[in-house]
């Protein structure tokens, strides 16, 4: 079984769907309350358990009911939860997300005790980083921290991928450690100052992250599909068409599932199309985690 090491976020959403999103001062009623486990880097590593990885969730949870019930929750998916650590100081981390009935949301983060993880937190899981294939992040974890992760990963020889999500500016010692980044048109804007809107300027945006050392840029498109370009490549992979019901969580399902078809040895190309069947699956249903599809429901 391929393994993989998720460094990231654990929060818990808090989801109102009604028929638009709220502008500022509007109160809506008669909307639909969910309450389900997310933050990137949770969404992530049950995506990749789901889809057939032996996972290893390194992450920081309060002392509460939501941290305790995060951590229960990956138990029963079957992931290693030895590396979360629980926090006596900070709160876990938490989401409040509204979606139209287009599936299109809105996200406001309190991070908590995600903000907390640390350099030693992630030394504490070098063996299983040793041992693992694929080492995947975020950024809803410390920017420091995400930086040791990713030069550890580097030193010990490991296939390094960055979901540079939430969008912000990363140092181009960072970028020099990724095998791969995976930003969306926005983050990948962020990243370069390209605006990118079709094929050809996310080919321009990845040229620029590939000349900081960056080995394979995958550039999400969203409905379009994915662009990728690695030394060898410069291909646009589709995706599949469907009708959206809530697009929380379709780029970590992306994540983890690109992370799961590296880790068993797919081409580049091959583990995008993976990826992107499985982001597909997931944008047809409500939540973040619970969205994530199973190995069986793809079409290998």
């Amino acid at each position: 079984m391929a393994k993989v090491v998720v460094v990231g976020s654990s929060n818990t959403d808090m989801v109102v769907k009604s028929n638009h999103l709220p502008v500022p001062g509007e109160t809506i009623l008669g909307g639909e309350f969910l309450m389900n486990p997310g933050g990137k880097g949770a969404n992530q590593a049950v995506a990749a358990r789901r889809l057939g990885a032996e996972v290893v969730f390194v992450a920081r949870v309060g002392d509460d009911i939501f941290g305790r019930e995060s951590v229960q929750g990956f138990g029963k998916e079957k992931i290693n939860t030895d590396f979360i650590a629980v926090d006596a100081e900070n709160p876990s981390g938490v989401a409040v997300i509204m979606v139209d009935e287009k599936g299109e949301n809105c996200i406001a983060v309190a991070s908590g005790a995600n903000h907390a993880l640390s350099a030693g937190d992630v030394d504490k899981a070098v063996v299983q980083i040793e041992s693992a294939s694929v080492l995947l992040m975020q950024l809803e974890s410390p920017l420091a921290t995400v930086e040791h992760a990713a030069a550890l990963g580097a030193k010990k020889g490991k296939c390094v991928i960055l979901n540079p999500a939430p969008a912000q500016s990363v140092s181009d010692e960072l970028l020099a450690n990724l095998d791969f980044i995976t930003p969306n048109e926005t983050e990948a804007e962020i990243l370069t100052g390209i605006k990118v809107t079709d094929q050809e300027s996310a080919q321009r945006a990845a040229e620029v992250l590939r000349g900081k050392g960056v080995g394979t840029v995958v550039v999400t498109l969203g409905s379009r599909g994915a662009y990728v370009q690695s030394e060898a490549l410069s291909v646009l992979v589709p995706a599949r068409n469907v009708d959206a019901v809530d697009t929380t969580a379709a780029g970590d399902t992306f994540n983890g599932a690109l992370a799961v078809g590296l880790a068993d040895g797919l081409s580049i190309e091959a583990a995008v199309g993976f990826a992107n069947q499985a982001a597909a699956i997931s944008v047809t249903r409500m939540g973040a985690q619970s969205s994530a599809p199973f190995l069986n429901e793809l079409e290998l």
